[in-house]
C-alpha cells in the first residue's frame, strides 16, 4: 500500500504527493492549553470526574513516540520499534507524527497542577509505541513492505492494548494486513483510522476496511473540514482543525488532519473502556455512535452521512447516557472474505462463551437447548398444518382468505411480528442535543 500521513501541520505543502510538515511558531505552554478548544467541546473537566482512561492501554502505531516529553513523561510504555527493532518509547529523528498523537490521547500536561502544556483526553491511559516507517518529506514507503505494519498489529494486540490508533493511510491493503486487522478483531480490540486529508470520496486504508473505524475531521463549528475524505465507509467525525499537539523538533506544533481526529476518537474509546471493562470493541463503538450529535443546521441528514457518518463524537454522554449494549459487533461491519476461520464471529466471542460457562452452563449445553427448540417448533408446526388441512376441508376462515404467510403479504402481514429496524439507521434528528448552556461535545 502507498500511504500517507493523515494530519497536515499548518502551512504545510504537498509535493510529489507526500505531505510536507511546516513547523508551527513557538507556543508557550500556557498558550498551548488555551489553543486546545476540544477539550472545551467536550468539557473534559466533567467528563475527568466519570473517566480519565485509567488502566486502558492504548497502542499508537506511527513513529516512534517521545516519551521523554514533559506533557507524556510516565505515560509512554517502552514498546517496539519495527524501524530499529529496539524500543518505540524515544524520538526517532525529527519526525513527531507519533508523539503528536500520544499527547492528544495520554498527554498530561505539567507544570503546576499540570495546567500548562498539552493534555489528552485520556491523561491516565498508558501509550504502548509501536514504530513504524510512515516515511518522511522526501519518501511514501510501500505500506505492507516496508511499514511491516501487519506485525505491528499483532503486537500491539499480543501486549494488551484495548485500542489502537492508526493515523494513515493508503489506497489498497494486502491479505496478510486484513488478516492482522482480523486478528485484532477477534481479541477485542478498537482499533481507529484517519479518513484522509484529500477532500476525495475513495476508500482509504486502513480505515475503510471492515472492522476499523473510520473517522472524519470537523473544524470549531463542527462542520467537515473541507479536507476531510467521506464516503461510505466514515462513522464518526471529531475535533480535526487548529490542533495544538506535542512536537519533537519544537515542542508543540499546529495542525489540520483526521490524523488528531482519530487520536481523539482513541481517546473516547480509552475512556469508556475504563469505565466499561466488561463491554465488547463493537459496543463501546456502539456507545460513540448513539450518542454521536450534529450540528444544528445538519441536523435533518440521513445518517450514517458520507460525511458526518453518525455524527461528531460526545465523550460525556457516551460515557453517562442508559443506552443498551447491544450486539458484540455494534456499528463495526465484520469481514466476510474469508480471511479468517472465526470471521462469523463477533468481536469479544470467547468472551461471550466464557460468561456462559460461568453461569453454569457449557456452550455444548447451549447448543443441545437450541436443537430441542427447533424439534419443538418443527412438531408446532406439524400441528399446524393438520389442523389447516382439517379447516380446509369445512371451508375458509371468515373475514380473511390470505392465510399464514400468503403471497401479497409483507413481513409485517399476519403470523409476523413488525421487523426492528436497523439500530443504526437512526432517523434524522435522533440524536439528543444537551442544553445550549452545555459544550456542544457533552
Amino acid at each position: 500500500m502507498r500511504f500517507t500521513r493523515t494530519l497536515r501541520a499548518a502551512g504545510s505543502a504537498v509535493v510529489a504527493g507526500a505531505l510536507l510538515f511546516g513547523t508551527a511558531p513557538v507556543a508557550s505552554a500556557d498558550q498551548v492549553r488555551n489553543d486546545q478548544w476540544p477539550l472545551k467541546y467536550f468539557d473534559a473537566e466533567a467528563i475527568w470526574k466519570v473517566s480519565t482512561g485509567k488502566g486502558v492501554t492504548v497502542a499508537v502505531l506511527d513513529d516512534p513516540v517521545d516519551g521523554n516529553h514533559p506533557d507524556l513523561k510516565g505515560n509512554v510504555l517502552p514498546g517496539k520499534s519495527f524501524i530499529t527493532g529496539g524500543t518505540a518509547n524515544r524520538a526517532y529523528g525529527e519526525r513527531e507524527h507519533g508523539t503528536a498523537m500520544a499527547s492528544l490521547i495520554a498527554g498530561h500536561g505539567h507544570g503546576a497542577a499540570e495546567n500548562d502544556g498539552v493534555k489528552g483526553l485520556a491523561p491516565d491511559a498508558k501509550i504502548l509505541p509501536v514504530g513504524i516507517d510512515l516515511g518522511d518529506s522526501e519518501k511514501t514507503p510501500s505500506f505492507g513492505t516496508e511499514t511491516k505494519y501487519a506485525d505491528a498489529l499483532r503486537y500491539a494486540v499480543d501486549q494488551g492494548a484495548k485500542v489502537v490508533n492508526m493515523s494513515f493511510g493508503g489506497a489498497s491493503i494486502s491479505d496478510d494486513e486484513k488478516k492482522a486487522i482480523d486478528y485484532a478483531r477477534q481479541h477485542d480490540v478498537l482499533l481507529v483510522a484517519g479518513s484522509g486529508n484529500t477532500a476525495v470520496d475513495s476508500p482509504r486504508y486502513p480505515a475503510a476496511q471492515p472492522g476499523v473505524l473510520s473517522v472524519g475531521a470537523v473544524d470549531k463549528d463542527l462542520h467537515v473540514w473541507s479536507n476531510s475524505n467521506y464516503g461510505s465507509s466514515v462513522q464518526l467525525t471529531a475535533p480535526g482543525v487548529y490542533i495544538r499537539s506535542a512536537g519533537v523538533q519544537d515542542p508543540y506544533r499546529l495542525a489540520n488532519g483526521t490524523s488528531d481526529s482519530a487520536a481523539y476518537v482513541s481517546a473516547a474509546a480509552a475512556l469508556l473502556r475504563s469505565k466499561f471493562p466488561d463491554l465488547t470493541a463493537g459496543q463501546i463503538a456502539n456507545r460513540l455512535v448513539k450518542t454521536a450529535g450534529l450540528p444544528e443546521d445538519k441536523k435533518g441528514l440521513k445518517l450514517p452521512d458520507a460525511h458526518y457518518g453518525y455524527g461528531f463524537i460526545k465523550p460525556y454522554s457516551a460515557l453517562t447516557k442508559d443506552i443498551p449494549a447491544g450486539s458484540p459487533n455494534g456499528p463495526l461491519e465484520v469481514a466476510g472474505d474469508g480471511s479468517s476461520s472465526k470471521s462469523s464471529q463477533g468481536p469479544g466471542a470467547d468472551l461471550q462463551q466464557a460468561k456462559i460457562k460461568e453461569k453454569g452452563m457449557s456452550v455444548g449445553a447451549v447448543i443441545g437447548l437450541a436443537a430441542g427448540g427447533v424439534v419443538v417448533f418443527a412438531l408446532i408446526v406439524v400441528a399446524f398444518l393438520v389442523l389447516r388441512k382439517k379447516n380446509r376441508r369445512n371451508g375458509p376462515p371468515p373475514g380473511d382468505a390470505g392465510g399464514f404467510g400468503e403471497s401479497g403479504r409483507g413481513p409485517n402481514g399476519p403470523g409476523f411480528a413488525p421487523q426492528p429496524p436497523n439500530p443504526y439507521q437512526q432517523q434524522p434528528g435522533s440524536y439528543p442535543s444537551g442544553p445550549p448552556v452545555q459544550p456542544p461535545g457533552r
